[in-house]
């Protein structure tokens, strides 16, 4: 959101910052269907998460999927532990603004949420989503099964064929187990549903992304 901070290179522990033992007040109920954002979760949903540049837009795109319970934003595959925003954007954390997807896997197959996180963004672009630059604007999948590991590579090579036959360059996705998940501060939770004419700067590179038709994703 903020792009005037450029720093494209992740911090080593000796630079990252300290960050603090306990978590960052947040909502506690997402805005737009009251469920609870920390939880519990229904039995036999499972949680993905993905960094698609601005986590405003980039969650949007998720609680929209009919199937996907819930969605959080907050801050992931860094070193610095609960990070504030400002931290986060210093590039000095290690953390990418996230979304945390909780879906019914029997009303939604991990493949739509694959497809929709490949075409809402241009997965070749680095440490940066168009004017957005930063670490924290990386292209990520952070993933909670070694099932959801599979799907998220096999949907990576798919796309990375699709795309390289449009002349894009290469996939720079990290494909990651998740770890901790921090959520961010209550403001930024389901952010442009409580302000409808707020950035978003989201926006795919107009490939399609073959998984759901035909290409096996496991």
């Amino acid at each position: 959101m903020f792009s005037f901070r450029k720093r494209v290179a992740l911090p080593s522990a000796t630079e990252a910052l300290p960050g603090r033992p306990s978590a960052l007040p947040t909502a506690e109920r997402h805005f737009v269907n009251s469920r609870p954002l920390k939880g519990p979760y229904p039995e036999g949903h499972e949680r993905i998460v993905f960094g698609l540049g601005c986590f405003w837009g980039a969650e949007r795109v998720f609680w929209t999927l009919p199937g996907v319970w819930v969605t959080a934003v907050g801050y992931a595959a860094g070193t610095t532990p609960n990070p504030t925003y400002e931290e986060v954007c210093s590039g000095l954390t290690g953390h990418n603004e996230v979304v945390l997807a909780v879906y019914d896997p029997e009303s939604v197959p991990l493949e739509t949420l694959l497809k929709t996180f490949w075409e809402s963004h241009d997965p070749t672009q680095g440490m940066r989503q168009g004017n957005d630059v930063g670490t924290q604007y990386r292209s990520g999948i952070y993933v909670t099964t070694p099932a959801q590991r599979a799907a998220a590579e096999a949907s990576r090579d798919a796309y990375g064929k699709a795309l390289a036959a449009r002349r894009f360059g290469a996939v720079t996705t990290e494909i990651l187990d998740a770890g901790p998940f921090y959520f961010a501060e209550d403001y930024h939770q389901q952010y442009l549903a409580k302000n409808p004419r707020g950035y978003c700067g989201l926006g795919g590179t107009g490939v399609s992304c073959p998984i759901g038709t035909g290409v096996a994703t496991a």
